[in-house]
């Protein structure tokens, strides 16, 4: 599988709570409707974590965004699809800086068996 993972800040204008709501509500459900999207996860930042034996960076975002696919073609049909330039449009609405990763995602610890 083929993960992105957005690092996300909000426009200037719009409080963490206006873009959380645009992000979930209006920007997630269009998300359906990308072709070959096998899981998309938001992840709304609701506080931080510090150590006081490393410094922390001066990033601030809002979110990460996170979009899996099967393959890498999979994900360049997606990328070239009227359905995501939607998604993309809408993201230029509320989504302020963004930094994108291509991720090989390498599992140390497994989700558990689901149930049958």
């Amino acid at each position: 599988m083929i993960k992105s993972l957005g690092l996300l800040t909000r426009k200037p204008h719009l409080t963490h709570e206006q873009f959380v709501d645009h992000w979930l509500n209006i920007h997630g459900p269009l998300a359906h409707a990308v072709p070959g999207v096998r899981r998309y996860v938001q992840s709304h930042i609701v506080g931080t974590r510090t150590r006081p034996d490393i410094p922390e960076t001066q990033v601030e975002i809002d979110g990460i965004a996170e979009m899996w696919f099967d393959t890498a073609a999979d994900q360049q049909r997606a990328a070239a699809s009227p359905e995501m330039k939607i998604l993309t449009d809408d993201g230029a609405l509320f989504i302020g800086q963004i930094k994108s990763f291509v991720i090989d995602e390498k599992q140390i610890i497994p989700p558990p068996p689901t149930p049958r």
